[in-house]
C-alpha cells in the first residue's frame, strides 16, 4: 500500500524541524557520495559498495568508534534498497519492542517490502534482547543491522554473530574532518553557507584534533563556536583561536574503562615498557590517567612489569613499583599521577629480562606434566621420634657448616634432579647472578669429581 502525499502544512512542519535540528543531524549525509571516509569498504568496487548497489544484502554488524558514520550508513542502505527502517535502541528497548517490531516486519514481509532493523549500541544487549532476533533473521524477514562500538567478538552472542558479517569502520581522518567542516561552511541549505563566517585552517584543523575522529563531535564544536561568535564590524563572525579555545577547555578522551580500549592501552603500556621506551611509556600512561582509569590498576600493573620484564637485572624496580602504588593510593590523585610517572620511566629505562617469567613458566609445566613427588627424606624436618626413626632429615647438610656454604645434596624430587629453571642473562644484576650460579655448579661439580673434599 503506498503512503498517502505529505500535506503542505506537514512539509513545512518538517522544515522547521530539520531547521532547528542540530548541525550533525542537518549535516548527515543523504547519499553514498556524500559519505566521508571508509574507502575500503564503500570506495568504488569494494564489498559493501557492490553489496548495497546491487541490493544484495545481508545482514551485518558495523563495528567502530563513535561517530564514523554507523547510523548514517545504515540509513543510507535502507534509503538505497528502498526498505523499511526500523531504529532500535539497545538502552531503552525491551524484549516487548523486539517482538513487536518482529511481528510487523513478518508482515511487511509477506507485503513484498523488506524491513531493516538497525539497532544502536547492540553491545548494551543483554543474551535474552539478542536471542530475540534470531529466528527472523534466520529465516529472512528482516535484514538485521547492529552498530557497536566495542569488539563484537565479545559483546555479541556467537549465534548472531555467525548469522552476520561484519564490518570494521574507521574513526574519520582528520583530512576528512576537515572537508566535513568545510561542506557544512559552504552548504547554503543545510549548513552555514548563507551566513557570513569566517574560519581560518588552523581552527578547522584543531577542531578536527579534538574531535578524534568523530564527525558528530567535529560538527558539534563547529556549531557552538558560531554561535559563541559575534559578528565583527565587517557583519562576518570570525571563528578565532581564543574563542575556540574558550569553547574547549580540554580535549575529550575517548575511552571506556570495561571496554576493548582498556586492554588496547595497558596492553601498549606495558609493551612500550618492555621496549624501553620511556617517552612512549609516559604518553600511554598519562592517556589511561587523564582518560578517568583506575590509577591503581595501573600501578598493579606496574608492578606486574617490573617482575615479568625486568625481575632481579634490577631488583630495585619492583620496590620502585611498589612505593609508587603506595604512594598514588596515600597522596591520591592528580597529585599521585607523578610518583606513578616516576615508576614508569623507571622501568622502562631499566635492564631487562624476562628470566624469572619464563623460569616460572616452566616451573609450572612441570607441575602439569609430572608426578607431584613427595618431598625428599633429606629435606623434611624431624619433629618427633617417629619421623626420625622413619628417616626424615636423614642426610641433610647444613649449608653453614660446609665449605663454601654450598652442599651437594639435590633440593629437586628426584625425578627433576638437575633441572634448571631460573637461567640469568646478560642485563644488569644478573650478570653477576649467573657468575654465581655457575660457581656454585662448579664447586658442586669439582666435589662429584674428587677434586675438592669438605
Amino acid at each position: 500500500m503506498s503512503k498517502p502525499a505529505m500535506s503542505l502544512f506537514a512539509k513545512v512542519e518538517a522544515n522547521v524541524a530539520a531547521a532547528s535540528a542540530p548541525l550533525a543531524e542537518r549535516m548527515r549525509p543523504r547519499s553514498l557520495e556524500e559519505f566521508a571516509g571508509q574507502q575500503a569498504l564503500l570506495g568504488p568496487g569494494k564489498p559493501l559498495r557492490v553489496a548495497i548497489e546491487t541490493d544484495d544484502l545481508g545482514s551485518m554488524i558495523l563495528w567502530g568508534p563513535p561517530g564514523c558514520g554507523k547510523t548514517t550508513l545504515a540509513r543510507l542502505i535502507a534509503r538505497r534498497t528502498h526498505s523499511e527502517f526500523v531504529s532500535f535502541s539497545a538502552v531503552l528497548s525491551g524484549i516487548r519492542e523486539i517482538k513487536d517490531v518482529m511481528a510487523a516486519a513478518e508482515h511487511t514481509r509477506r507485503t513484498g517490502r523488506r524491513t531493516i532493523v538497525f539497532v544502536d549500541e547492540v553491545h548494551r544487549f543483554n543474551k535474552a534482547q539478542q536471542d530475540a532476533f534470531l529466528p527472523h533473521v534466520e529465516v529472512g524477514n528482516i535484514i538485521f543491522i547492529g552498530a557497536t562500538t566495542e569488539n563484537p567478538s565479545f559483546e555479541v552472542i556467537a549465534p548472531l554473530l555467525s548469522r552476520t558479517r561484519v564490518y570494521t569502520l574507521l574513526a574519520l581522518s582528520n583530512r576528512e574532518l576537515i572537508g566535513l567542516l568545510r561542506r557544512a561552511l559552504s552548504d547554503k541549505e543545510r549548513g552555514y553557507g548563507a551566513e557570513k563566517i569566517e574560519a581560518p585552517d588552523g581552527v578547522l584543523e584543531r577542531i578536527a584534533t579534538f574531535a578524534n575522529g568523530d564527525a558528530r563531535a567535529a560538527h558539534n564544536t563547529l556549531e557552538a563556536l558560531v554561535r559563541a561568535a559575534e559578528p565583527g564590524t565587517k557583519g562576518a563572525r570570525v571563528l578565532s583561536e581564543e574563542l575556540l579555545s574558550a569553547a574547549l577547555q580540554r580535549k575529550f578522551l575517548l575511552y571506556d574503562k570495561s571496554g576493548e580500549e582498556h586492554y588496547n592501552l595497558i596492553s601498549v603500556l606495558h609493551k612500550s615498557v618492555r621496549n624501553s621506551d620511556a617517552d612512549a611509556a609516559l604518553y600511554w600512561l598519562a592517556r589511561m590517567l587523564e582518560s578517568g582509569e583506575d590509577p591503581l590498576y595501573v600501578a598493579r600493573r606496574l608492578v606486574r612489569m617490573a617482575s615479568e620484564d625486568i625481575g632481579l637485572a634490577d631488583p630495585a624496580a619492583l620496590g620502585i613499583a611498589v612505593a609508587a602504588m603506595q604512594a598514588a593510593d596515600f597522596v591520591g590523585m592528580p597529585e599521585g599521577n607523578l610518583a606513578l610517572a616516576q615508576a614508569a620511566v623507571y622501568l622502562a629505562l631499566a635492564p631487562k629480562s624476562n628470566a624469572l617469567y619464563t623460569g616460572y613458566g616452566e616451573a609450572q609445566k612441570d607441575l602439569q606434566t609430572t608426578a607431584s613427588e613427595p618431598v625428599p627424606l633429606h629435606l623434611r624436618n624431624a619433629v618427633t621420634g617417629l619421623m626420625r626413626h622413619e628417616g626424615y632429615g636423614r642426610g641433610y647438610e647444613y649449608a653453614h657448616d660446609v665449605p663454601d656454604k654450598v652442599a651437594d645434596m639435590e633440593c629437586l624430587p628426584p625425578s627433576l634432579a638437575g633441572r634448571r629453571y631460573y637461567q640469568p642473562g646478560d642485563e644488569g644484576l644478573e650478570q653477576r647472578l649467573r657468575a654465581r650460579m655457575e660457581q656454585i655448579r662448579g664447586i658442586k661439580s669439582r666435589r662429584t669429581s674428587g677434586a675438592e673434599r669438605p
